[in-house]
């Protein structure tokens, strides 16, 4: 009997999809590749919460991150499996390839049927039936592991939307070990991926923070923590009662830095807010260690003061075998195929010169520490990416070797100023910077709405090129001019309405659905009518198509597909006393409408008001969101444009115009975006596009037009409208001398 065909890897490497999927089997194929080593065995709660009780500090160690990744890493050392992989270079393609339209969940946000936990709803198969439908094939879930902290004995819940991490475990609130595992099955079923966190920047108050607070072991290292000499105490501030640090203010700050201690200022602090934090440092209150020794640390916290920074550069290591540890259990046990990089661009921090703020951003060894933890995850078969709001220059340095993917922080808000302005300037400006200094497209991640904010710090120009020169509205302006006009545009059409919000210097909270509102001059969301509805959902699908008509990946929530808008602030007003603004815009949704009188997620989350109802209702309907969106996906998908190159972004002949045009099989794909609410008759010109070719509509697949030999063709688009063309060059015309030959 002849040999079965067997799958053949590629000629050269060894893909992703080939090593997690070999040829897209439909079965329900993950089995873990390693023994799960979360200690599961509890040590009785006695005695007091202190170093002196042996008891205690058991407990902590078998609730630790770095002790269950020393057990873990110990599974995969020695083994074959380790080198079979690719792992230096990153590969952006590939990972485009494997999955190039996202969905990202936020967990406490999801409305699932009752008793079903958030990770049993992701794992359901009439959810990826839909998926499969639309053209969604990956899904992040967000981060659902244990997060907080712990106080003594007991726990403590999350500052940060579950960012800041406090074990390997899964938070029993999302579900558990197993439901992860069945997902990733399902997922595998219907040839999608599924995408889990990691956070190498910061953990919460855990076990580690504990651990290293009473000097046990490594675990001082994992952190950026300084022990301050007694003779030094007169200078700390007091710890509030009930509180067990304090953050340190400016002048502390710079004393502590002259006697050595610490690095001091850094060049910003990120979440600033008077009185709770003005620098990125906090002190402990008094700590008896385990050595019986009483301390007080100081520790770094780029964000908040319960979210610890882990020091990379440690002798000890431990923080990187901390985070390795938490990377491997994700893709290796649980059955993910990626994992996105939180907070990765903090990794490094030194003492600059005398008077000039400590370096952080873009120092090298963020950029070593990226290049260990992909190459990592390539190792044993994933790819990564990571949400860098740092400039375009630190966007590809760390691209050269780091995550194989990165998160579009600079588009965004320029695509959420065209919108606003009706005018395409500084979108331009920005697609073509990242071309000119070397960010291929294909390696970023453009994405509607996530968890966060409209991030209008505009990093690119306000910190590595303020004062340089940009031409913007007919003159020369610094960089720093730059975006103080764009973010002033920004809060005064998209901010001056009640239901978006500044969140403090980072940007403006809100939705997707509640940016357009905003900007077509809706003042009530109470007032709003079907037309209303209907010109929101339009501009809502022209930045689908922007986003989506772009080589990488197309990434958006559940807030886009159900038309989310923002929760009145008296309804998470207690969230929002911290200052966080950004709880407006993470509204409780139902997808598949699995619980139609649910009035709030289990994890609390009110229910929000949606716009375009749940997918099973959307999908019946053709002139819904998601059918329309269904069938840019689909020309997407045949037309090869996620894997293109950006070739050029040339010149509208209307202030609302953008093009785009990309490269892919000899023949060349235009976008053309209408970001205005009036009718467009314009001209798409390009030196890129042959004269004599011939123009097809790819939606149509009728052609329309034949470039002229001026390298244009005319186009007409309604307001907030978009379409997308395949250009094919003439056949090259054999010469005389060669039909004679």
């Amino acid at each position: 009997m002849a040999d079965e065909p067997t799958h053949e890897p590629s000629a050269s490497d060894i893909t992703f999809a080939e090593y997690y999927h070999p040829a897209r089997p439909r079965s329900l194929r993950h089995r873990p590749r390693v023994r799960s080593a979360i200690r599961r065995h509890s040590v009785s709660q006695d005695g007091p919460a202190d170093g002196a009780n042996p008891g205690y500090v058991s407990w902590l160690v078998n609730q630790s991150m770095l002790g269950h990744a020393d057990e873990l890493a110990r599974q995969f050392s020695g083994q074959g499996s380790m080198w079979q992989n690719s792992f230096a270079n990153p590969s952006p393609r590939q990972a485009v390839e494997t999955a190039s339209v996202w969905f990202t969940a936020y967990p406490i946000s999801l409305i699932t049927a009752p008793g079903t936990s958030f990770l049993g709803a992701l794992g359901d198969e009439g959810l990826w039936e839909a998926f499969e439908k639309i053209g969604i094939e990956a899904v992040h879930t967000g981060p659902v592991k244990r997060a907080g902290g712990i106080t003594g004995w007991q726990p403590t819940p999350s500052v940060d939307g579950h960012f800041d991490r406090i074990s390997n475990e899964i938070d029993p609130a999302f579900g558990t070990e197993d439901e992860f595992r069945r997902m990733c099955a399902t997922a595998t079923w219907y040839g999608g991926t599924v995408i889990d966190d990691i956070v190498p920047g910061h953990t919460g108050k855990g076990a580690d923070f504990r651990l290293a607070e009473l000097g046990h072991s490594h675990y001082p290292g994992i952190y950026h923590m300084i022990e301050i000499e007694e003779r030094d105490w007169a200078d700390l501030p007091d710890v509030p009662p009930g509180r067990d640090s304090v953050n340190l203010d400016a002048v502390t700050e710079e004393i502590l830095e002259k006697r050595g201690y610490i690095v001091g200022r850094l060049q910003r602090v990120i979440f600033y807010r008077e009185g709770v934090k003005e620098t990125n440092w906090s002190v402990t209150g008094p700590v008896t260690g385990v050595d019986g020794v009483t301390r007080r640390w100081v520790y770094l916290h780029y964000f908040k003061d319960g979210q610890p920074s882990i020091n990379w550069l440690d002798p000890t290591f431990a923080g990187v075998r901390m985070v390795i540890g938490d990377a491997l259990h994700s893709l290796a046990d649980l059955g993910s195929g990626a994992l996105r990089l939180d907070a990765n661009g903090f990794l490094g921090v030194e003492k600059s010169a005398e008077g000039a703020p400590g370096w952080s951003e873009g120092h090298p060894t963020s950029e070593a520490a990226n290049h260990i933890i992909a190459s990592m995850v390539r190792k044993v078969g994933g790819f990564t990416f990571q949400e860098l709001n740092l400039t375009i220059d630190d966007i590809r340095v760390t691209s050269e070797a780091g995550a194989d993917l990165s998160y579009d922080f600079v588009n965004r808000p320029a695509y959420h100023h065209a919108l606003a302005t009706a005018d395409t300037e500084f979108l331009r400006l920005t697609l073509r910077t990242s071309l000119e200094l070397g960010v291929d497209p294909a390696s970023l991640v453009h994405a509607l709405q996530n968890h966060d904010e409209l991030t209008y710090e505009l990093v690119h120009w306000t910190a590595g090129h303020a004062d340089d020169l940009f031409s913007f509205r007919g003159e020369e302006i610094t960089g720093g001019e730059l975006a103080d006009t764009i973010r002033r545009d920004l809060v005064d059409h998209v901010a001056d309405v009640p239901y978006n919000l500044i969140f403090t210097t980072n940007g403006i909270a809100c939705t997707t659905a509640t940016v357009i509102a905003a900007t077509l001059g809706v003042a009530d969301l109470d007032s709003l009518s079907a037309a209303d509805v209907d010109r929101i959902r339009r501009a809502h699908l022209l930045l689908v198509m922007f986003n989506a008509f772009q080589p990488g990946v197309f990434a958006l929530s559940g807030w886009d597909l159900c038309g989310m808008l923002t929760l009145p602030p008296s309804e998470v007003s207690e969230l929002l006393s911290s200052g966080d603004t950004r709880w407006i815009s993470r509204a409780a949704h139902d997808l598949m409408g699995a619980d139609p009188s649910a009035t709030q997620s289990s994890s609390g989350m009110p229910r929000g008001r949606s716009l375009y109802g749940t997918l099973p209702e959307q999908l019946e309907d053709e002139t819904s969101f998601v059918r329309q969106m269904q069938a840019i996906l689909a020309v997407r998908k045949r037309s090869g444009v996620a894997t293109a190159r950006q070739v050029d972004i040339p010149d509208g002949s209307h202030r609302g115009m953008l093009v785009l045009v990309h490269e892919a099989d000899a023949r060349y794909l235009v976008t053309v975006l209408n970001f205005s609410d009036e009718d467009v008759d314009g001209t798409v010109r390009s030196e890129h596009l042959p004269p004599g070719s011939t123009v097809t509509d790819l939606f149509s697949d009728e052609t329309v037009t034949t470039v002229d030999e001026l390298n244009s063709f005319r186009v007409e688009l309604w307001p907030f409208r978009a379409t997308a063309f395949v250009v094919q060059p003439p056949p090259v015309e054999e010469s005389a001398d060669s039909t004679d030959a």
